[in-house]
């Protein structure tokens, strides 16, 4: 007797009972259908994982920038505040009359707050460029405090220098608070 002849896998021959077959094909089309499954299932696993991954270690990295930002505005507003109270000693004693040896002296000290606030404003002009032009009015307005014809046009140059700088403070608080 010749063996029965060989279908192509997932044909039906007439009068079969098709998907209800019992035998060796539904056996083989249970066991494809379960390794399907279980490869699908595998890659949906290692795809969520790869985003859970990606999302953590993006949410590191913005928190990591965040801080740096943070650390950078802290150190410009503390250099920024010393600068001014170096520029205002320095110019007052300078409209006062005082003694060479004493503004020469206090203009050392407004060199030494000025250079101060270079690295910081760098710093955070680099961690957060959106914030390149506060950061630049804010450092601007605190050096154009030098040459006051008046202590009354000082005291005006330190009020805008203070409120640069409060200007920039509050920009980065809008970005900083973001999600």
């Amino acid at each position: 007797m010749p063996p029965p002849p060989v279908r192509p896998f997932g044909v039906v021959r007439a009068g079969s009972r098709g998907a209800g077959e019992s035998g060796p094909e539904r056996g083989i089309f249970m066991e494809i259908a379960a390794a399907i499954v279980a490869v699908v299932g595998t890659l949906l696993g290692a795809v969520v994982v790869g985003v859970q991954q990606y999302c953590a270690a993006r949410s590191q990295r913005r928190q990591v920038l965040r801080d740096r930002a943070m650390t950078a505005l802290g150190d410009l507003s503390v250099a920024l505040a010393d600068h001014r109270r170096a520029m205002w000693m320095r110019e007052d004693l300078r409209l006062s009359g005082a003694a060479p040896v004493e503004v020469a002296a206090a203009r050392e000290a407004s060199h030494v707050t000025r250079s101060a606030v270079t690295a910081p404003q760098v710093a955070l002009a680099l961690l957060l460029p959106q914030l390149r032009l506060d950061i630049d009015a804010a450092v601007r307005a605190a050096y154009e405090m030098r040459g006051a014809q008046t202590v009354e046009v000082l005291g005006s140059f330190r009020s805008e220098a203070v409120a640069a700088a409060d200007a920039l403070t509050a920009s980065a608080a809008r970005i900083l608070s973001r999600p």
